[in-house]
């Protein structure tokens, strides 16, 4: 039996999946769920050490923990501080996932399987939404990482789910490169946002339109204009520093959103240029592309 006062010499892994209704918390745990982490779902907060405390005893070995936990209320954020206070204490590693969406995404997903949000009340869907926004401001902010579901599919979010909470073995940092059209909105969860639009834009050349910043005509075009190369030299002297700094101060997740106008060329063609030179043993890139085919 393991005693939570007394750490074991590896720290035990927890992750709390929280955040918006409708943003995609049950997605997150079913991925988790098949990744081999026994997932307790809708827990209140204020029995997380619980939780930790009676899985351990029957285990010799700490699990993979993760916990869907839903804060409504300010009461709530202060019993799930706490209690995560209490778990580190204990020699619990948690990692909070907040998911979260746009007002539109979410009143869409609420309306299509017709049902009210849980905060609304007498009032309207949005009313209800923007009440748990405000709730939940504070552990947005200080959430380990932050998933935007707004375009994204069931099956992308599931592969983006998947490469966050890989295996320990990995690399102590992950970047997520993102490209996005600026028509379509700054992703949310963008720690660094990058304009591509001071580029020549493919979309006006009739021979390159068609394709995509994936395809070796457009990049090579792109890459080869005034400024594309010093660009990516610039940026990558830029996140030296940055990168060892997060490893430093213990970060795990970077999403890097790179952008043009409607994110199907020179976006894509510098996101995919920049993720095969951020690979290193320390550093492990992942690309997304947010608004390809959505034009």
């Amino acid at each position: 039996m393991t005693d939570l006062d007394e750490p074991s010499a590896r720290s035990a892994e927890l992750i709390v999946v929280t955040g918006m209704s409708g943003a995609g918390r049950t997605t997150a745990a079913n991925v988790l769920e098949d990744g081999g982490w026994y997932v307790i779902d809708n827990l209140p907060p204020q029995l997380l050490v619980s939780m930790a405390d009676l899985i351990s005893r029957d285990n010799e070995e700490m699990p993979q923990l993760a916990a869907v936990v839903d804060v409504r209320s300010r009461a709530f954020f202060t019993d799930f501080r706490e209690g995560l206070d209490h778990l580190r204490d204990k020699g619990w590693r948690p990692t909070v996932i907040f998911m979260d969406a746009t007002d539109e995404a979410l009143v869409r997903r609420f309306e299509s399987v017709r049902r009210p949000h849980p905060l609304q009340g007498e009032g309207r869907l949005l009313d209800g939404i923007q009440e748990e926004r405000e709730t939940l401001r504070d552990l947005r902010a200080t959430a380990d990482i932050l998933i935007d579901t707004s375009g994204l599919n069931v099956h992308q979010l599931s592969a983006k789910v998947r490469e966050f909470v890989g295996g320990d073995d990995g690399p102590a940092l992950r970047i997520a490169v993102m490209s996005f059209g600026f028509k379509y909105g700054i992703p949310l969860d963008a720690d660094l946002v990058f304009d591509m639009r001071f580029l020549p834009n493919p979309f006006w050349n009739p021979q390159l339109r068609p394709h995509t910043g994936q395809e070796a005509v457009v990049a090579d075009y792109v890459l080869a204009q005034p400024g594309a190369q010093e660009f990516l030299d610039r940026t990558l002297a830029l996140l030296e520093p940055m990168t060892a700094g997060y490893l430093r101060e213990g970060r795990s997740y970077v999403t890097l959103a790179v952008g043009c106008t409607g994110g199907k060329h020179r976006s894509v063609a510098m996101a995919e240029a920049l993720a095969s030179r951020l690979d290193s043993d320390s550093v492990k890139s992942l690309v997304v592309h947010r608004d390809l085919g959505r034009e």
